[in-house]
């Protein structure tokens, strides 16, 4: 995590879009959104703490909590760059993508 590089997998990202959406119409822009969220995570400054607490000895709910705290920090700033984007069309994919991380919550959160 240090070395702040991002990768990103082409095939996986057009089979998430299709998932998602039921086609590949709208691929450049999910592209845009997966990429400037992975640059979120890159540029967040609290990502080592955050990563080093996922190796502590903490509770199941405390790791939980922690790594949605990772997500919501990238897409936050992937929501910075993108202020132009359609925002339903970003709330899919950040509803999608933080769901199960919310489901590890418990209900409450989900």
């Amino acid at each position: 995590m240090s070395t702040r590089t991002v990768h990103l997998y082409k095939e996986s990202i057009r089979k998430q879009c299709y998932q998602l959406f039921g086609s590949l119409d709208r691929l450049e822009a999910y592209i845009s959104v997966v990429c400037t969220h992975e640059l979120g995570h890159a540029e967040d400054k609290q990502l080592c703490q955050l990563a080093d607490r996922m190796d502590q000895a903490i509770t199941h709910r405390e790791r939980a909590e922690t790594a949605l705290k990772i997500e919501e920090h990238a897409w936050k700033y992937a929501e910075l760059l993108l202020p132009n984007i359609d925002q339903a069309f970003i709330g899919v994919i950040i509803e999608q993508s933080l769901a199960a991380y919310r489901l590890e919550l418990g209900p409450e959160i989900a």
